[in-house]
């Protein structure tokens, strides 16, 4: 009997450990693992997903300004979304955000050479960007760990979008960001005259992993590029603008990595050390 309780107690520290980490504040501990989502392009795949930390929401401008000083954004509200922002701009914060929190910066980033691979000739910036994959500084979520986490972790319940099969209860998007509810086709006038626009974070639902706004409100950039497009960086989640098919947790787009616009935002992960 002692023989038997020796052994099984280490497993049950771990299990414990593994089940109190403690995250920053308005982070997720996300439990790491495979992808149980079966609409995922991910299932069945040979693919995990480490233990990470994960923002429980999009940066919003009171944070932004905090750590950059100015504020990008055209709809304007500390609790709003932070907005208007190219991919540059968002790895860049997480570095100075790293620095100011004393933590160990995620990017290194070199603005005097211009990146040779990168052959995207609407991007004028072309910074060269490597990672130091040790580092516990913020830093862009993969593809793959955006879709994760999207999708729950591993306590997906499979739905299509991030945390619901019905999408006006966890998300901001085209028909319901304004001041009535649209319906029949998309058009852009219409969303102007019906005042659509970001939303408050956190005001509607969040999905089994306790995340929020990862199916609208704003487009999240990710650290991958778009294959074929000479470096233009993949964006997931719908926005305010868009339509109810770019909120599926599955869906993916990019964009030029210099580009901005008014429904294209970020949330941020970090490594647990």
């Amino acid at each position: 009997m002692t023989r038997s309780f020796s052994f099984i107690l280490p497993v049950v520290i771990v299990v414990i450990s593994a089940c109190s980490q403690t995250a920053p504040d308005n982070f997720v501990f996300l439990k790491g693992g495979a992808f149980t989502n079966t609409k995922s392009g991910y299932y069945g795949k040979n693919i995990t997903i480490p233990d990470l930390y994960i923002g429980r929401y999009e940066v919003t401008q009171k944070e932004w300004r905090e750590v950059m000083g100015n504020d990008p954004s055209v709809f304007k509200g500390d609790d709003l979304p932070v907005e208007s922002v190219s991919w540059y701009d968002c790895i860049e914060y997480c570095n100075k955000r790293s620095t100011k929190e004393q933590l160990t910066p995620y990017y290194l980033i070199n603005k005097k050479i211009k990146d040779p691979n990168n052959t995207n000739e609407r991007d004028t910036i072309k910074w060269n960007v490597a990672i130091n994959a040790t580092a516990n500084g913020y830093r862009l979520p993969t593809e793959a760990e955006w879709e994760y986490a999207a999708d729950g972790g591993g306590m997906s319940r499979s739905y299509t979008y991030s945390g619901s099969d019905q999408l006006d209860t966890i998300a901001w998007y085209w028909q319901n960001a304004g001041d009535k509810y649209l319906t029949g086709f998309w058009s852009w006038p219409m969303l102007v005259k019906n005042n659509n626009k970001t939303k408050p974070v956190g005001s509607k639902l969040p999905n089994e992993a306790g995340l929020f706004d990862m199916s609208g409100n704003v487009r999240e950039w990710c650290w991958d590029e778009l294959e074929g497009s000479g470096k233009a960086r993949i964006w997931r989640g719908g926005g305010w603008i868009g339509a109810d098919f770019c909120c599926a947790s599955t869906f993916r787009a990019g964009h030029d990595a210099n580009g901005k616009g008014p429904d294209q935002g970020f949330r941020v992960c970090r490594n647990i050390q």
